[in-house]
């Protein structure tokens, strides 16, 4: 088995590992990144309280679930990441790091941006959650991806190269041998 082959067993291996617990890794690792930076911000301008997953603003009691986390974004970028062919280990690094941390701040933002909302205007919290839910979040990990494509100059195509490439050696290996 070529070098390429194994890379390609264990980078897939590790998307069904990281995914059986039902995104637990996502969770675990995202949910105190993303409420503690909330509950700070929140902090600066009104006074709120912190209990598990809910914060606690004036009268409100806002509960930040798994679909707020966002995990299974973190998981389509790791997928986007970790389905490339061809990359060294601490370029992929990089990238995963990028890719984590730049939906880490939106996502913070776009969570802030809504809690303002909920607090001084929540008759607009319903419509303004709703953009946000199915169309903004797809442009953050669409925009995170075509980001970092450029910056880290990926040429290929998340699973479609590694598709291409196995049908290559497939065919190789088929094709009759020549012999002189």
């Amino acid at each position: 088995m070529k070098k390429e082959h194994y890379s390609l067993v264990i980078r897939y291996l590790i998307l069904i590992l990281i995914a059986l617990p039902n995104l637990y890794l996502f969770y675990l690792i995202f949910t105190p990144l993303t409420i503690y930076p909330l509950y700070f911000l929140i902090n600066l301008f009104s006074n709120v309280s912190l209990q598990a997953n809910t914060l606690f603003i004036n009268s409100l009691s806002i509960k930040i679930i798994n679909a707020c986390i966002a995990g299974s974004a973190y998981y389509l970028l790791f997928i986007l990441n970790i389905s490339i062919p061809k990359i060294e280990f601490k370029k992929r690094l990089k990238m995963i790091g990028f890719a984590f941390s730049s939906l880490l701040i939106l996502n913070i933002l776009r969570i802030l941006f809504l809690l303002l909302i909920l607090i001084t205007t929540p008759s607009l919290f319903d419509i303004t959650h709703k953009a946000f839910w199915y169309l903004i979040s797809l442009f953050f990990v669409a925009g995170i991806w075509f980001i970092e494509v450029r910056i880290f100059k990926i040429k290929q195509i998340p699973v479609y190269s590694d598709i291409k490439s196995l049908l290559k050696d497939i065919n190789k290996s088929k094709s009759p041998k020549k012999h002189k």
